[in-house]
């Protein structure tokens, strides 16, 4: 049964209407998964010698502080790993038993990359302290007992799916009680290190871990079997309408229809209102250049480069998954009398304000000296004037259908990325490096900064050719998008 699933998943890739760009994606993947790969390798290898040079104990140290891999484990699962894509209600239809599509969906979340890159640090780490003389069977049941903890987040993953709230809230306390632990104020390893040192000291506590995965496991395949129907867990979720005039923004003339329509999909959806979040981390960013605390970044050319992402997270965030945020209804809205223009105008402006906005909120940068402000000015007039273009330009490449009811691939899906896309990029992070750069060795840091926010203000001064210019692509790939989005994935 499981091969014909298998055979299913292998068919939906090749027949993708995005099969280059997942082809691409894979391979970057690929490269991806064995950059980590050896990362958690050398990591696995070079813990032990490392902690014993400084004078520590290596399984002692590594125990005690292993609360906070397993919590970041967790954080990081909820905010990057997509539950399995199964075409639930296609094989309702056809003669599988409903248990083995369980299966095969809580299988895929097993042998996720996000679980098996954690067996390149502990199998390492496992044989180094066999080969220092530990006890075999101790070694091999502490090392049971932490990947079962590994899939113990997993399971916890599946039922967090749409609990979002509940994990900030975790992670908000994970980072207290690290800050605590920093400034020694209060020290919680000591307590939680009792349990993974007990792992290892006593042979039967591995069982503790191993049942609850396996219980886990169970129970999210009786929750997910239960509600295997169409006209349960399946269908639709409906809420009562509440409706929303914002009559403020009809000053905008026509592009006021789709600016309503825009906020109200913001307030009103998980995804998006994941972007939101993510500006306002993004104005934190700027905090690893401007304090010196990284000796890399702490250079006036990585300085623009933090300045264009301090205020440029929503754009970033929000401006190039445009269409795809209305991927729902876009083949619906094509066969209306809609102005590409307007819409994206619409588009164009929400993502202006927000850089604006992040640029005012960036004053408290004034803090490290005028120069780290005036990085974060320039990139936000760079933001507002060049890549409010750029981003509507490369959305029109990426066909990848959102899913607004799910924070799942907050950070971008497959589909974003490909060449044209790529290329795209370049001018939005690269391009005021290079202006800047030729602005410093020339005339000095202000001739820089200065060119960097010509450029942006040239950006506005073309504005109506490069809309007429972005409105061609979006009606050439117009079709493109539209079988696109019409694809189940």
């Amino acid at each position: 049964m499981i091969k014909y699933f298998l055979t299913l998943e292998w068919k939906s890739f090749f027949r993708s209407a995005a099969f280059q760009t997942n082809l691409i994606l894979k391979i970057f993947m690929a490269l991806g998964a064995l950059y980590f790969i050896g990362l958690f390798t050398l990591a696995g290898v070079g813990a032990y010698f490392g902690l014993e040079k400084a004078g520590l104990e290596p399984l002692e140290t590594v125990n005690r502080f292993m609360i906070y891999y397993v919590v970041l484990d967790l954080v990081i699962k909820y905010m990057l790993q997509k539950m399995p894509v199964v075409n639930i209600k296609p094989l309702l239809l056809m003669p599988f038993k409903k248990s083995k599509i369980v299966n095969f969906a809580l299988g895929k979340t097993m042998f996720s990359f996000f679980n098996i890159v954690h067996a390149f640090f502990f199998i390492p780490f496992s044989v180094v302290l066999l080969t220092q003389g530990y006890d075999p069977l101790q070694v091999i049941t502490w090392h049971l007992g932490m990947m079962a903890m590994i899939y113990i987040n997993n399971f916890i993953n599946v039922f967090l799916n749409d609990a979002m709230p509940l994990v900030v809230g975790v992670a908000s306390v994970i980072i207290g009680l690290g800050a605590l632990q920093y400034y020694g104020i209060f020290d919680v390893t000591p307590y939680t290190g009792v349990y993974f040192q007990g792992l290892f000291e006593q042979l039967w506590m591995f069982a503790i871990p191993v049942v609850v995965a396996i219980a886990l496991y169970k129970v999210a395949h009786s929750y997910f079997l239960n509600r295997l129907y169409l006209d349960a867990g399946l269908s639709a979720k409906t809420k009562e309408a509440s409706t929303e005039n914002l009559d403020w923004l009809d000053r905008f003339g026509k592009t006021a229809v789709f600016l309503k329509n825009d906020i109200k999909l913001i307030k009103r959806n998980k995804r998006s209102r994941t972007t939101v979040i993510m500006s306002v981390v993004f104005l934190f960013y700027g905090l690893l250049f401007f304090t010196g605390g990284i000796d890399s970044y702490d250079n006036p050319f990585m300085k623009i480069f933090a300045g264009i992402f301090v205020t440029g997270g929503f754009l970033f965030s929000f401006g190039q998954f445009v269409p795809s945020w209305d991927s729902s209804y876009y083949p619906l809205m094509m066969t209306q009398n809609i102005s590409y223009e307007e819409y994206l105008r619409s588009k164009w402006m929400l993502v202006v304000l927000a850089s604006g906005i992040s640029t005012i909120l960036g004053l408290g940068y004034l803090y490290f000296g005028w120069e780290a402000y005036a990085a974060v000015f320039v990139g936000g007039i760079y933001n507002m004037g060049v890549n409010g273009h750029v981003v509507l330009w490369g959305g029109a490449y990426i066909k990848t259908p959102i899913d607004l009811t799910s924070n799942k691939k907050a950070f971008g899906d497959s589909s974003s990325f490909n060449v044209k896309t790529l290329l795209i990029t370049m001018p939005k992070l690269l391009l005021p490096i290079v202006l800047y750069t030729i602005g410093h060795f020339t005339l000095g840091p202000v001739f820089g900064y200065a060119l960097v926010a010509l450029a942006g203000i040239s950006g506005f001064a073309f504005r109506d050719f490069m809309f007429k210019k972005i409105i061609g692509i979006y009606k050439t790939e117009k079709y493109k998008t539209i079988a696109a989005y019409k694809q189940k994935n």
